[in-house]
C-alpha cells in the first residue's frame, strides 16, 4: 500500500505546475502549508480553490512564455 502512495505523490511532484512552490517563495511561507490550505479549502468549498490553483498555473505559465520572448530589433 505505501508503494502505490508513493507513486501517487511522485507523479503529482512531477505534473504538479509549481504554484504553491512559488506562492511559497514569494510570501516566505511552507510550501507544505500553502498545499494543505487548497486541500483543506478544496473540501470545505467543494473545489473552489481548484479554480484557482489553475488559473494561477495558466498565469506563471503564460509569463514564463512572454519572458522568453526575442525583441523584434534582435534580427
Amino acid at each position: 500500500m505505501n508503494q502505490i502512495t508513493d507513486k501517487i505523490q511522485h507523479f503529482f511532484e512531477r505534473q504538479a505546475f509549481g504554484v504553491c512552490t512559488h506562492l511559497g517563495e514569494k510570501l516566505g511561507v511552507a510550501t507544505s502549508s500553502i498545499r494543505l490550505f487548497f486541500i483543506y479549502t478544496s473540501f470545505i468549498t467543494f473545489g473552489s480553490p481548484l479554480i484557482v490553483y489553475l488559473s494561477l498555473a495558466f498565469v506563471m505559465n503564460m509569463r514564463k512564455h512572454l519572458r522568453k520572448r526575442k525583441p523584434i530589433w534582435d534580427y
